[in-house]
């Protein structure tokens, strides 16, 4: 039951064969028995679960369920749901429970979604591995050694171990992609503004987008269906029609312009993953796409650019969390200098202590227009490049990370290399362009994925061509041993 699509769960619950009860218990006796071994919820809804599956059988009976009414998902724990804890995996939220439900929430209830529980994450939405959550690392379901990527890894890695269906994440530099890639999944980051933030705990305003972690670009597209669309609540979100998204995947990828990114290719990419990305080229040449050598000359100036803009944003966002009005506050403060820096100090873990100092210099007197105010100029470079090579092609295709999973505590040490494996996945963030990482092929046993960019509300189009792909292959169908 645990390994079926999206489009196979919904027929069998329409047709009567299984309840949405029997279905969501399947799947919360699924992490009761998984989850002491991954970490990948930090809280699970049971009692919630099987009243809102309650409902959905209701509705299937009454006839007035949609395609996804009774199949259960997960939410990364950065979205807040109503009347349930939301921690962004930080000690500073640890006892915070949301009044009110993220606008992506509400859509996938409004859909008759159930929600199994909470995913662990990094800490605010900050690294690269899910090692810096305040609940203890998630482990990869490939290799329980492995980090599962970050800082969606708790949603990605309920995804791999059958522990739910389908999943929401976030990504501000790869952190629905690269956590897909390390893990075997379909994961999209749409089009800045292509999904409502609101209510969605911001790490930087300018970067952050929540899209779908699911197996295959099919489940991501109709889960994408249900997460798109334009929110008045959200002065970000743009108001743009949402098509279906499963209408276009069997479309024809004949013809299809394929640019290949030099700077994507060379020194820092694993010999084997590059082997692995050119096998999945030659693949899509055999479906009649024709590929074409490109440059994208400011990749380079991708992470350093991130690196001061994403703190910077952070800096701002994460003031409002003093010890006052929500969240951690110190035991006894002397006064309220005290309460702020001992709520603060005790509440934040060091990536985020890091990356707050990091920014707050950043926007200081004296240092704004040489930091910050470059690293925008240098944010418009990067679109440029991108914009200029969509000129002559349709799509761009890459290694998603540089590596197949390192192994837990590899990093810790080392920032810098923990920031570098996000090298390929951050110019789209800062660009705003859509970007999708599919499974493409496995070295040594670990997964290895496949990123597609597109231009801008191009979603569709991705969609399709990791779905012509994956029609292809059954890279996508492979699951970890111990979790069928």
């Amino acid at each position: 039951m645990h390994t079926k699509t999206l489009y196979e769960l919904s027929k069998l619950l329409h047709e009567g064969d299984i309840s949405s009860v029997e279905l969501t218990q399947h799947y919360i006796d699924r992490i009761k028995t998984h989850n002491n071994q991954l970490n990948a919820y930090i809280t699970v809804c049971e009692d919630n679960a099987l009243k809102q599956a309650r409902d959905a059988d209701q509705k299937i009976q009454q006839k007035t369920a949609g395609k996804l009414t009774g199949i259960p998902i997960a939410h990364k724990d950065i979205f807040c749901t109503k009347g349930i804890r939301t921690s962004c995996a930080s000690k500073m939220l640890d006892n915070f429970i949301s009044p009110y439900n993220a606008t992506v929430v509400e859509k996938v209830n409004t859909a008759g979604m159930v929600t199994l529980g909470k995913t662990n994450m990094d800490e605010f939405a900050m690294g690269s591995s899910n090692e810096t959550s305040f609940y203890g690392p998630v482990k990869n379901p490939w290799d329980n050694t492995r980090v599962p990527g970050g800082s969606s890894g708790g949603s990605a890695a309920a995804v791999t171990a059958n522990l739910a269906p389908v999943a929401t994440g976030t990504d501000t530099g790869g952190s629905i992609r690269q956590p897909a890639s390390l893990c075997n999944l379909t994961g999209l980051k749409p089009t800045y503004g292509r999904i409502s933030r609101y209510g969605m705990i911001a790490f930087a305003s300018s970067l952050d987008q929540a899209g779908p972690l699911a197996r295959s670009a099919e489940d991501a597209a109709l889960l994408l269906n249900e997460m798109a669309g334009f929110d008045s609540l959200d002065s970000t979100s743009v108001e743009r029609d949402v098509p279906d998204y499963t209408t276009t995947l069997q479309d024809s990828i004949e013809g299809l312009k394929i640019g290949l990114p030099k700077e994507y290719f060379s020194e820092g990419l694993d010999p084997q993953v590059a082997a692995t990305i050119e096998a999945a080229i030659k693949t899509y040449e055999s479906l009649g796409a024709t590929i074409k050598d490109i440059t994208l000359p400011n990749t380079g100036l991708a992470v350093p650019t991130y690196y001061v803009v994403a703190p910077a944003e952070c800096s701002s966002n994460l003031s409002r969390m003093d010890g006052v009005r929500f969240g951690h506050r110190c035991d006894d403060p002397k006064d309220l200098l005290d309460l702020y820096q001992r709520s603060r100090g005790e509440g934040f873990g060091e990536e985020v202590k890091r990356r707050i100092m990091t920014g707050t210099y950043a926007l200081s007197s004296g240092y704004y227009d040489a930091y910050y105010l470059k690293a925008q100029q240098c944010r418009r470079l990067i679109s440029n490049d991108f914009q200029q090579a969509f000129n002559d092609i349709d799509v761009i295709m890459g290694p998603t990370t540089p590596t197949t999973a390192f192994k837990l505590g590899d990093k810790t040490d080392d920032p810098i290399s923990m920031y570098l494996a996000d090298i390929y996945t951050i110019s789209t963030n800062l660009a705003g362009l859509p970007g999708l990482s599919i499974p493409a092929g496995f070295v040594k046993g670990l997964p290895v994925g496949l990123q597609i960019i597109g231009n801008y509300f191009d979603e569709a189009r991705l969609l399709n061509v990791a779905h012509s792909y994956q029609q292809a292959t059954d890279w996508h169908k492979q699951s970890p041993p111990s979790f069928e």
